[in-house]
């Protein structure tokens, strides 16, 4: 009744540039069959992040057949890139037709469906909770419905958690096989596809960008403006496609007002202009790399969690973000001479002034891959 009720606003939203192929494959398996292979290994990650994290683990399991099933499409699209046989996680009333029979599924972080859990612990499937963590922010409301979770818990043979934390929660839910093992983020090899010249002034990246972040940073970088005596270059990345329009009308209201040039990256990538907006996916960590500061979007505001800070960290820029990481905390947690400010212009504008007499950011420690790979490995041979 709810589907049916849904139907409406599933086709509306089926037309924005966002959903346009995921939701028709998981609401209507349009272009979405069952997996072919069977008896392999299937990963289930949610998006971007998580497929990309999944890229040195499936280095280490090139000797096993891989399926992933991903939610959302740039996740979908990351996931395209491995050998593997990729689909969209169909919504939950129609996985027991869907789901085709594994020997081990790994779910990653905190993809708790429960049908999915079922219908693969009844085929016979074990089941891998990889880099599992349940944030601060979420604790209360996992710990009111108990009793739901320890029924999905019940099926999980082992929950190989980010950090001590987790692995607390993790018990108090109700699993019963829990291991630390860390966050397999820090196992990625962070690179740039492409050299670009760096201006000869110091530039500022906005990575990862969220509604309300772009304006405190632009109003930030208007103030730092007036008190710096280098010049200083505005670079923003937004965090999703379909808002590349309207930040760009954002940064033309202030490029109108202060009379700073603008240009969009896809149209000029010579970054001559004051400001630019870089409107292609695939290009933060080539901009990273060429620039000095990195104001990291997604923990301005409190219903995002942060963004992951290794790779501004890895090409050695002077990362300044906000109080809210709390779905980043493990990676954070490894981060050295970072910035933590306020959701406010004036905390922006001050974190960019103190950036001058600060080294770089960067993250020391890594993952042990060699005992996950092991133990998934030890699973498959069941």
């Amino acid at each position: 009744m709810l589907f049916l009720l849904a139907l409406p606003l599933l086709i509306y939203l089926s037309f924005k540039q966002k959903y346009r192929y995921s939701i028709p494959a998981r609401f209507f398996l349009f272009k979405n069959p069952r997996f072919s292979a069977k008896e392999q290994l299937w990963f289930h990650v949610c998006s971007f992040g998580e497929s990309v994290a999944l890229k040195p683990l499936l280095e280490h399991l090139k000797d096993e057949k891989i399926v992933i099933s991903t939610i959302t499409q740039t996740g979908y699209n990351q996931a395209q890139k491995y050998d593997a046989e990729v689909r969209y996680l169909p919504y939950e009333m129609w996985l027991p037709f869907w789901i085709k029979k594994q020997k081990v599924l790994v779910v990653l972080e905190a993809e708790f469906w429960y049908m999915l859990f079922s219908v693969a612990f009844a085929q016979g499937s074990t089941i891998i909770l990889l880099n599992a963590r349940i944030a601060d922010n979420s604790v209360h409301k996992y710990m009111k419905f108990r009793w739901f979770y320890k029924k999905i818990l019940a099926k999980v043979a082992i929950v190989l958690a980010q950090g001590e934390k987790d692995k607390e929660r993790f018990l108090a839910l109700g699993a019963k096989n829990v291991e630390v093992v860390g966050n397999i983020k820090l196992a990625a090899k962070i690179t740039h596809t492409q050299e670009y010249h760096k201006p000869e002034m110091q530039v500022i990246v906005a990575g990862s960008t969220h509604p309300d972040e772009e304006e405190m940073i632009l109003q930030a970088f208007v103030k730092y403006e007036q008190d710096n005596e280098d010049e200083a270059k505005l670079i923003i990345v937004p965090r999703h496609p379909e808002r590349f329009e309207e930040v760009y009308q954002l940064m033309q209201r202030y490029s109108q007002k202060y009379g700073w040039s603008l240009s969009r990256f896809s149209k000029d990538k010579s970054l001559k202009t004051k400001m630019v907006l870089v409107d292609m996916m695939g290009e933060l960590n080539n901009i990273y790399k060429i620039s000095d500061i990195a104001i990291l979007g997604g923990a301005f505001r409190n219903d995002v969690g942060g963004h992951n800070p290794l790779e501004p960290a890895t090409f050695g820029c002077k990362i300044i973000t906000g109080k809210y990481y709390f779905h980043q905390k493990e990676l954070f947690k490894y981060l050295k001479n970072g910035q933590y400010v306020d959701s406010d212009a004036d905390a922006i504008t001050l974190a960019l002034k103190n950036a001058k007499k600060l080294p770089p950011s960067r993250v020391d420690e890594r993952v042990d891959l060699e005992k996950i790979v092991d133990i998934i490995k030890e699973k498959m041979e069941y």
